[in-house]
């Protein structure tokens, strides 16, 4: 949220200060440096908005033993994890916008999709789902079509148009993630699954609009370097002079956020630096796209592709979800934070093999190690 209009970041501003944001706040580190920052061993990640959301599905699929979360027990784990801005330490819930109305209108016993139909929740255009969805791509292995069933209700929580539709994007190119071709370079591997994604928009949408003008802006821009010719596009296009059915409203919005996560995915070419460095300037909720495309490459690079191409070997495996959320079980009693991404990872694994057995009817071969995955049927 520093830059929701000119002047905008640009590379150059790379590695030098911060500026304050449109709270007037900077960077939460000591540096003030625009730069990579890093949580080593002996210290937890900290939760945020853009992680604690899809912990607490992944514990609720892990409590209720479900594959598909119904719209009572998404209300009774928003009740049971989420803190009301009346009860939280410093009176800091950690919502915003839609999310934040969605849970009030759960305390009013309100559940999903209700929660998110504009005449209950003025916020359903907002970015909330979009970082709060993805996680359910991972569950479903090569299956877009299951991703969406287990997705629907946890998106329908805070988004409904257009904020729905770019949020199943999302979850979209995290499930075909497992089944890309390894014979495609990074950047191939990136378009092949922007555009498979692109499918699941309605082609009379602004999402669609959308996306269609931003990969042809890239694809014609003869110097693949230049994202901010194409950011100052979207600028004027959609935030000054109102284009395709869109409307600026926030720099919390989802389509001006959408534009620029497709910015920092196209032009960083499926290069994790260069993906997060210009998702981190480009601009508006930055930190919401440039953790999705953090998550959607490092999940295809794996923990040892992040480690060489960062150079680094000590990376924090622990994670402090207790900083945002509360009342969950706390899985390292001798760490700082309650949980490593180790021990997310083997449950979540078993969170799909649940998924392929009963929503895939496919099989889990536990010898082997594999899953056997029908292919969607036509």
């Amino acid at each position: 949220m520093d830059k929701i209009k000119y002047p905008f970041y640009t590379d150059n501003d790379w590695g030098k200060p911060d500026q304050p944001n449109i709270w007037g706040h900077y960077i939460p580190n000591s540096r003030k440096i625009i730069d990579y920052f890093f949580v080593t061993d002996g210290s937890p990640w900290f939760a945020d908005d853009d992680t604690d959301i899809e912990y607490m599905y992944q514990h609720l699929l892990e409590y209720y033993n479900a594959t598909i979360l119904s719209a009572t027990q998404i209300k009774e784990g928003w009740m049971k994890h989420i803190y009301s801005n009346e009860d939280a330490p410093n009176n800091e819930n950690f919502l915003w916008v839609s999310n934040e109305r969605a849970y009030y209108l759960m305390m009013d016993g309100i559940e999903p999709p209700l929660t998110s139909e504009p005449e209950n929740n003025p916020y359903f255009s907002m970015i909330d789902a979009q970082l709060t969805t993805e996680i359910f791509g991972l569950f479903s292995p090569g299956r877009a079509d299951i991703a969406l069933e287990l997705a629907y209700l946890p998106i329908r929580t805070t988004a409904k148009y257009d904020a729905e539709w770019i949020s199943n994007f999302y979850v979209t190119m995290h499930s075909l993630a497992s089944s890309v071709s390894d014979t495609l370079t990074m950047n191939e591997k990136i378009l092949w699954l922007s555009n498979e994604a692109r499918k699941e928009l309605p082609d009379s949408s602004y999402s669609a609009k959308m996306y269609d003008f931003i990969y042809t802006s890239y694809s014609n821009n003869p110097d693949k370097n230049n994202w901010e010719k194409t950011r100052d596009e979207i600028y004027e296009r959609y935030q000054l002079n109102s284009n395709d059915g869109y409307i600026y409203n926030q720099p919390f919005d989802a389509g001006i956020n959408y534009s620029a996560s497709l910015i920092s995915l196209f032009y960083g070419a499926g290069n994790l630096l260069r993906t997060i460095q210009i998702g981190t300037l480009c601009g508006w909720d930055s930190d919401n796209p440039t953790a999705t495309w953090g998550g959607l490459l490092g999940f295809m690079l794996g923990k040892r592709g992040i480690e060489s191409i960062f150079n680094k070997n000590d990376f924090s495996d622990a994670y402090w979800i207790h900083r945002t959320r509360k009342n969950f079980p706390d899985h390292t009693d001798n760490l700082g934070g309650e949980d490593t991404f180790h021990l997310m990872a083997k449950r979540g694994i078993q969170i799909i093999d649940r998924i392929v057995i009963e929503q895939m009817k496919g099989g889990v071969d536990l010898k082997k190690d594999v899953w056997y995955i029908p292919m969607k049927e036509n």
